[in-house]
């Protein structure tokens, strides 16, 4: 599995250019663009198309080449395979057979937008290309709704103007970032509210060139303290105060130590006077 240039070529690895010399054959999704990139550093390795259209065809004679001690390179157009790419099912079919699969790492417009959009990384939902039309788009959307992490999407530059707008109708006002053109001459990442994103991108009309869009996550539900408190007695009632804070904290999504210390004002409050 060999990352290949979102863009600039010169983000090619010289691991991944090892590679790609000392294989029998490259699999890509179109020789025409892979042609370009092996032109470009003089590699003379022979390719074979393997795409969505031919995959089921094309995958047993790659497996019959691979059990007969051959060397494979799958490539995507652009970027890290897989990544809503196809291929799963020729390295799931490898795995069946006890077919090594190696990843040669790179560039990937998933990751390059999470990095540049200035939204946390500690947890990510990647949700590739979105349906096109608009009620496919929202219901979708829906599902995402709650998630607490960074959502990331493909998406069309033709489509983008209707997608932020639907974004902004089904998620609400969050903080956004649109990426454009990765690693090219006008790279971009253009941040706001997805209403800003939305109403700016409705004005300006479909900008250029390949896009990621960076959604923050859901917003923490704010909890009054009544409620804390409520499920805090009930707790207590039949815990210890260190078990009641534990089960709160995780159902309200509060740091523990402050329930914990919370917990132990309520257990002094509620106790009989002597």
């Amino acid at each position: 599995m060999v990352a290949t240039p979102i863009g600039n070529l010169n983000d090619i690895t010289a691991r991944a250019l090892t590679v790609l010399r000392g294989v029998d054959v490259i699999a890509c999704e179109d020789t025409r663009v892979t042609g370009t990139l092996l032109h470009r550093f003089g590699i003379a390795t022979a390719m074979t198309p393997y795409h969505d259209h031919n995959a089921d065809q094309a995958r047993p004679k790659l497996l019959a080449q691979l059990a007969a001690g051959g060397r494979i390179a799958l490539v995507s157009d652009a970027g890290t395979p897989l990544i809503s790419d196809p291929g799963y099912k020729l390295v799931r079919a490898c795995a069946d057979v006890n077919i090594p699969v190696v990843p040669i790492p790179g560039p990937s417009a998933l990751l390059a937008g999470l990095v540049i959009a200035g939204l946390p990384t500690d947890r990510v939902m990647f949700a590739g290309f979105l349906p096109q039309k608009s009620g496919a788009r929202r219901a979708e959307l829906l599902e995402l709704k709650d998630l607490k992490a960074t959502l990331v999407f493909y998406e069309s530059a033709q489509r983008l103007p209707e997608a932020l707008s639907d974004l902004h109708a089904v998620l609400g006002p969050r903080p956004a970032a649109v990426c454009r053109e990765m690693t090219k001459l006008y790279e971009e990442a253009r941040r706001g509210t997805l209403a800003e994103l939305a109403t700016a991108y409705a004005a300006e009309g479909p900008p250029k060139g390949e896009i990621v869009i960076v959604v923050g996550g859901a917003p923490a539900l704010s909890t009054s303290s009544e409620d804390l408190d409520t499920a805090l007695r009930k707790a207590l009632a039949t815990m210890t105060v260190r078990d009641a804070a534990d089960v709160v904290a995780e159902a309200f999504q509060e740091p523990r130590r402050r329930i914990y210390q919370r917990a132990l004002e309520l257990g002094k409050d509620d106790s009989p006077e002597k």
